[in-house]
């Protein structure tokens, strides 16, 4: 037998084992959860479900809910935009010691801050913004930028970790600053991806926020809240519609920029 013919790669063990853990784990979901599919398709609950939507048509239409409809729309949108920009800001400067680049100790404890704040849900980081910041968009705002901070900080952080060391290394053996380094070397190679990432969360952004309106964060949430609680299911139904054709919109948008980034 030939003695220099490669030898087969080893079997990754790691990767089935995690697989099987994880068939394991959706396994024991389906067993231990009590889900009553039976009840769910039974006629009583079709037709209950029926009635239900029924009562949502048709919306609303009079002009002066629509007015009121779309300046909370407006709201909603500057809640997402501005709690998304204020985690771009925080998220940049967090990634910089979670990247590594001011030694291990400050990139373990960065990484621990942005896993609390990422770990924290809006709707909570929101509840506890509101005993501070009361009533309104204020504290939506804040509990976006919150939870958001800590989502982009991390990816953030990843990309300059795999960004390519060469160039940003051979500007500094050529005399450049550090900060002039990064600024031409490294953050252009990982800019395209961060703004990926940034319009990728300013939409979950805008579902985040139409929902943080239910804890009185304003907007369109806080609306559909004080209707459905009221069972006046037309004006819900308005400020659902509201909601549809905003997530769409912002979705159009942050596709198109999307591709225009990639090409």
């Amino acid at each position: 037998m030939n003695s220099n013919m490669p030898k087969p790669p080893a079997r990754d063990w790691t990767m089935r084992i995690l697989m099987l853990l994880l068939l394991a784990l959706i396994v024991a979901s389906f067993a231990t959860l009590p889900l009553k599919w039976r009840e769910f398709f039974t006629v009583d609950a079709i037709n209950s479900t029926m009635e239900l939507l029924a009562g949502f048509a048709p919306p609303e239409t009079s002009s002066g809910f629509l007015a009121r409809t779309f300046w909370a729309t407006l709201e909603t949108l500057a809640m997402s935009g501005l709690g998304t920009l204020l985690a771009v800001i925080f998220g940049l400067a967090f990634s910089l010691p979670a990247s590594g680049r001011f030694g291990a100790g400050p990139r373990a404890a960065m990484r621990a801050v942005l896993n609390v704040l990422r770990s924290v849900p809006e709707l909570v980081w929101a509840s506890i913004l509101l005993i501070a910041a009361g009533l309104g968009p204020l504290g939506g705002t804040l509990a976006l930028a919150a939870h958001t901070a800590g989502v982009l900080g991390r990816l953030f952080a990843d990309s300059l970790e795999n960004a390519a060391p060469l160039p940003e290394q051979s500007l500094r053996t050529n005399g450049a600053g550090a900060t002039a380094a990064f600024m031409y070397a490294t953050l252009p190679q990982t800019l395209p991806q961060m703004m990926s990432y940034t319009l990728y969360r300013w939409e979950n952004n805008i579902r985040a926020a139409a929902i943080l309106g239910v804890v009185g964060a304003g907007g369109l949430g806080q609306m559909l809240k004080y209707h459905l609680s009221l069972f006046q299911m037309p004006l819900a139904a308005t400020v659902i519609l509201a909601m549809l054709l905003l997530v769409a919109l912002v979705d159009a948008i942050s596709f198109a920029m999307r591709r225009a980034l990639t090409r």
